[in-house]
């Protein structure tokens, strides 16, 4: 049996075995990207940018530098993978797909960090998902009932989703073979269309242990979705930490086990799921949750004041970022953040393989939301509520962090 190549690994083995060179050639070095960069902000240094790394970049892959020269090793491990460098792009380079190529190679054998190594180990193991699901009450799977759509059915709604105000960052790369999806979109070669399914809750892997409430919130918000608990892992943990392959792998598995479109309640996760099985087939909650109506969230007999921290991968991967404000706007006074669409420092694992790091990223944005005289900060991913959980808890803040589901179920109820 010959087992189909999949697209992204397929890339990182072209360009001498490393980069796909029509991604880096994208590069006409501009510097647009350098003031959107969050590790050149801490520095202002160049080779901690998205231009002086993609410069590493073509010198490991021509030969200039040596696979072990350490500058590669550390830039390749500072840099956050934000993906902010790409809406900002002229040239529409696809740095995220680049990094996660560069990640492959600098991170093989017993350079790949130990905890990152643990950490996919854990979520590659669908039986340990499941349970750590059940232990912690997370949502399972219930039977369908019919319920009133909401003004603007949530199919209709996630299909029309506005265009950024930015250049469209989940444009595919010009290597890629593409196919097209509906109005403006594309999928990645192979990438299978929705099917005839329901549409399914998945069940974020770390997020069924740290944070239940969220899934059963959604579930609460979407009673018509299924939620499946034997789901395993999206693969996107592993795509950012050195295993290409297995990510795009275990990405496949669960587009399989979830037939129909997915609903995700985790920014990274939609991105990279959108990345392997086409954009027809994820759907993020907020979109999905597009056109429902809802109460208000009050406090003390008046609205809340929230705001929001974006995912980093939601808006500058696919574009999504006006549709859970909208939702904000309806149940609670909502106040922007000055940099509500920068990195927080959680990236996936960052927070835990560069602790010194992430919290330099997340300071100043602690600052700007004890500032802001908010009630709730609500975010769209489970690695930054862990995250700003604990850089407000460090300082003694009163301000509480949720998901965009439990705000929104707090709503329902009121």
């Amino acid at each position: 049996m010959i087992e189909q190549e999949l697209p992204l690994a397929a890339a990182a083995r072209t360009g001498r075995g490393i980069f796909d060179q029509e991604l880096l050639d994208r590069c006409i070095s501009c510097g647009f990207c350098l003031p959107a960069c969050p590790t050149y902000k801490l520095t202002g240094d160049e080779a901690s940018s998205p231009r002086g790394r993609i410069t590493l970049m073509r010198a490991l892959n021509d030969g200039s530098l040596p696979a072990d020269d350490p500058t590669l090793r550390e830039q390749s491990s500072f840099c956050l993978g934000c993906r902010a460098c790409e809406p900002v792009c002229p040239a529409g380079v696809q740095y995220g797909q680049l990094l996660e190529q560069w990640r492959v190679q600098q991170w093989q054998g017993p350079h790949r960090p130990p905890l990152a190594r643990l950490l996919t180990l854990a979520a590659g193991r669908r039986w340990a998902l499941r349970l750590m699901g059940l232990v912690r009450g997370a949502a399972h799977r219930r039977p369908r009932r019919a319920v009133a759509g909401p003004a603007i059915p949530r199919q209709a709604a996630a299909s029309q989703v506005a265009a950024p105000d930015v250049p469209s960052p989940a444009a595919p790369a010009a290597s890629s073979q593409v196919t097209p999806a509906g109005a403006g979109q594309a999928v990645p070669a192979g990438a299978e269309p929705a099917g005839s399914g329901p549409d399914q809750l998945m069940l974020g892997c770390f997020e069924r242990g740290l944070f239940p409430k969220v899934s059963r919130a959604a579930a609460g918000l979407a009673p018509d979705l299924a939620v499946p608990t034997d789901q395993g892992c999206c693969g996107a943990l592993h795509a950012h930490n050195g295993d290409l392959a297995g990510g795009e792998r275990l990405a496949r598995e669960l587009g399989e086990a979830l037939p129909g479109r997915i609903v995700t309640t985790s920014g990274g996760c939609a991105a990279h799921l959108a990345g392997v099985l086409g954009r027809d087939r994820v759907v993020e909650l907020s979109q999905y949750l597009t056109g429902t109506s809802f109460g208000e969230v009050r406090v003390d007999g008046r609205r809340a004041r929230v705001a929001l921290q974006d995912s980093c991968h939601l808006r500058n991967g696919l574009g999504v970022y006006r549709e859970p404000r909208e939702l904000l706007r309806q149940v609670a006074d909502y106040v922007e953040l000055p940099d509500a669409g920068s990195c927080c420092g959680a990236a996936g694992t960052y927070a835990l393989l560069r602790p010194k790091d992430s919290r330099k990223v997340l300071d100043p944005k602690l600052d700007q939301i004890e500032a802001a005289g908010i009630d709730y900060l609500i975010v769209v991913n489970p690695g930054c509520q862990r995250q700003l959980i604990g850089g407000l808890h460090r300082r003694r803040s009163k301000v509480r962090v949720l998901h965009i589901a439990e705000l929104l179920a707090m709503a329902d109820q009121g």
